[in-house]
């Protein structure tokens, strides 16, 4: 049997809460300050505000209790989509967001962001953490509307104690936890910026595996009972949902710690704090009986936590019962704030301020769309119509359990009628035409138990050389190989290339050169001993680099960092070099960026994690 939400009670959490003031209905002399948290794969069940038993979450909780929870608040099936929503109140097909990884999780330059809303407001803007929305400028957060920088731009990120992480366009290595460090960073930029508005936003690499969390945490949760087990509990893998609360009760605490300073600095009331997931839980646990998890479209998958703290003007206790989504936050917060949103193109979400503050009783039954790999679920505030074209009444079946297809084909009918006009506006008509092909129609997917695949093709080069952000990163997971080499896994946001033997083997990148000038180039690097000395070109467009591989650099591979053995298909990371190849020509233009093998003296040429391109002055 599923449940609402369960109320707890407010009086053991008042120490976390800000305190009350007389004058909360007077508005602030100055625009108010905005935090925005995001959780990484953590599914609405992972908190304790939501009735889970197994662990605590109390400074995450306190955000919807005291401010608003949004009770059936949607995201995407995956990390970059949702991301993507969030940053311009779009769905993320409109902007180019077509997958996670491999250039299809960038979002389009001619897309505006909350980012760029509040820079353009006079607020000092700040990311800190995982990005994932692009790493070469000017898809680089810096060149949308964040000032300041620190994390990781791709998605999976395989080091999270004593991470390499990029500080402003410039990869250091660090001491400490991922999540801890990227938070110490935002409260240096809270401090700094205490006395003027500033956006500050927090998207947390955990939950995400690798299953990786601080001894402490993971001290208290190794061997506790798991209270409340999976929808189907023959799924569940104990030892990941213990790992994943761990982590998540670290992230709890570090929010605690941005909480707890903005109450020290006297701006608690006047900061609007936001908290959600970007999509359902990372593995089978307890999510209060829905279908699905992360990558499904089901209600399980893309039902997050949705929580708005604003003590100034939102009432503690407020819940929002109508349906809302990523989609409607970049319209909210800018409402709240009282400032313009960027750009003029038509947004997708709404400002759910109204619902807030308690001053509307009509709101329109708007359906809300979710879309992965071709496949298109939409919600209403009763039904959902999934991929298959199975009808659920979520009021009465929020298991999605019976498909009411058949007894309410009116409203069947409508909704696939939604969904088709959806996929035309978003995508435009011929790709949409292609998806439909390719999932098939309704019948033959109800009968087969899926819907099929679908990504659209994406063509866009990876821009190099821009004078305002000089270096570019291009990591093994946006090229292609020719031969025998390949990538250390099949998840390739966090891999390298190995297996480099032959002078047949070839690595290559799609570029595009906005500068023509000289550049340095540097490989991430690595290379046993005995191996050294391989003669290595790099050319695009008939310019050419040769440059040998030496030293050798053979260091191990990381295996005593995991709190658990990391899942198939993901890199165990090591401690790559820098080979500076020299400098290079590059004329203005498009083209392959090809590093191949002239001489090879050992058994192979070098692993290699990043291609480095530095426009020189």
């Amino acid at each position: 049997m599923l449940r609402t939400a369960l109320p707890l009670a407010l009086a053991g959490l008042a120490w976390l809460l800000p305190a009350p003031s007389a004058t909360a209905a007077t508005p602030s002399p100055r625009p108010p300050n905005v935090v925005v948290f995001l959780a990484d794969d953590a599914g609405w069940g992972d908190y304790s505000i939501n009735g889970n038993r197994s662990l605590r979450t109390p400074n995450i909780d306190a955000i919807g209790l005291g401010g608003a929870r949004l009770d059936r608040f949607f995201v995407c099936a995956v990390c970059a989509p949702t991301r993507a929503e969030f940053l311009t109140g779009r769905y993320h097909p409109r902007g180019g967001v077509r997958g996670v990884s491999t250039g299809l999780e960038r979002l389009n330059v001619d897309e505006r962001t909350v980012a760029d809303a509040f820079k353009a407001a006079g607020y000092a803007t700040g990311a800190f953490g995982k990005w994932h929305n692009g790493s070469q400028w000017p898809y680089h957060p810096r060149a949308r509307g964040f000032d300041d920088y620190y994390g990781h731009t791709s998605g999976h990120w395989g080091e999270y104690f004593d991470p390499e992480i990029e500080d402003n366009g410039r990869m250091i290595r660090e001491k400490g936890y991922i999540v801890d460090l990227c938070t110490d960073r935002a409260l240096a930029f809270i401090e700094r910026h205490r006395d003027r508005p500033f956006l500050c936003y927090v998207p947390f690499t955990t939950p995400h595996s690798p299953w990786t969390a601080p001894a402490e945490n993971w001290a208290r949760f190794k061997d506790r009972a798991i209270a409340q087990p999976a929808t189907d509990p023959s799924l569940e893998v104990p030892e990941h949902t213990r790992c994943a609360y761990a982590m998540l009760e670290n992230q709890d605490a570090n929010v605690g710690r941005i909480l707890r300073r903005l109450d020290e600095l006297g701006l608690a009331r006047d900061t609007i704090v936001v908290y959600f997931s970007d999509n359902g839980p990372n593995s089978w646990r307890w999510n209060d009986g829905m279908k699905g998890r992360k990558g499904s479209v089901d209600e399980g998958g893309i039902r997050s936590p949705g929580m708005i703290r604003f003590p100034a003007r939102i009432a503690p206790g407020t819940v929002v019962r109508e349906i809302s989504g990523a989609i409607d936050l970049l319209p909210t917060l800018t409402a709240l704030a009282g400032i313009p949103r960027a750009g003029d193109r038509p947004l997708d979400g709404l400002d759910l301020s109204p619902l807030l503050l308690g001053r509307t009783a009509d709101w329109p039954d708007r359906p809300i769309f979710t879309h992965q790999n071709g496949q298109v679920s939409v919600r209403t505030q009763r039904y959902r119509l999934d991929p298959r074209g199975a009808l659920f009444d979520m009021s009465a079946d929020p298991g999605q359990t019976r498909d009411v297809s058949a007894e309410r084909p009116a409203e069947s009918a409508r909704l696939r009628d939604a969904v088709a006009a959806w996929r035309k506006d978003v995508f435009g008509p011929a790709v949409a035409a292609a998806a439909t092909a390719a999932t098939g129609d309704a019948a033959k997917a109800r009968k087969n138990g899926k819907a099929p695949a679908f990504v659209v093709p994406d063509d866009r080069p990876y821009p190099v050389g821009h004078r305002e952000f000089p270096w570019t990163p291009l990591p093994a997971r946006d090229g292609v190989t020719r031969g025998e080499v390949r990538r250390s896994s099949s998840a390739p946001n966090s891999s390298y290339f190995v297996n480099w033997r032959s002078r047949e083997d070839r690595i290559t990148w799609d570029i595009e050169v906005a500068t023509t000038g000289t550049y340095e180039v540097v490989i991430d690097y690595t290379c046993p001993v005995p191996d050294a000395g391989a003669t290595v070109e790099l050319g695009f467009n008939g310019r050419t680099l040769t440059g040998k591989v030496a030293p050798g650099w053979d260091p191990p591979l990381w295996t005593n960092q995991d709190t658990l053995p990391r899942p198939a298909g993901e890199s165990q990371m090591k401690e790559f070099r820098p080979l500076r190849l020299g400098r290079i020509q590059l004329e203005r233009g498009r083209g392959a960026l090809t590093l191949r093998a002239l001489e090879i003296p050992g058994a192979s040429v070098m692993d290699v994690r990043r291609v480095n391109l530095t426009l020189l002055p």
